[in-house]
This record gives C-alpha cells, structure tokens and sequence, in this order.
C-alpha cells in the first residue's frame, strides 16, 4: 500500500465537521475505521472516497489532493 500523506484531508475534516468523531458518523464508519484510513493502515473504497467528497464539498478535481497525495 503506498503511504498516502492524508494531511489536508484530516484539515477538511476538521474544518467542516470539528472532529474526527463526527465525520466518523456523518460518512456511517467507525472512529476506528477512520482513524485506520487517515493513517494508511486502510485502503479508502471509492464510494467512501465520493460520500467524504459529498459531505465536505470537495469538488471532483480536488480528489488527489485531499486522497492521493504523496
């Protein structure tokens, strides 16, 4: 698995939802899962990629940005 840098993407979520906790709840994941992913110790699935996309905003053209980063 390649070590995404999730950075940008941990600062959306916090703009947008405050805490980790209630993005969690918001996209239907567990803390855990989430915290699991934003560490690269989990692959994002495309549709959870699209729904975090969704809730935050993030237009289509900014995906790499928040999800692919290196």
């Amino acid at each position: 698995m390649m070590p995404y840098n999730y950075a940008a993407l941990l600062g959306k979520i916090v703009e947008t939802f405050g805490t980790q906790a209630k993005f969690s709840k918001a996209i239907g994941l567990s803390e855990h899962t989430v915290s699991q992913k934003l560490n690269g110790k989990s692959e994002w699935k495309q549709t959870e990629i699209l729904k975090a996309c969704s809730l935050m905003g993030i237009e289509k053209e900014h995906i790499p940005k928040y999800f692919f980063a290196i």
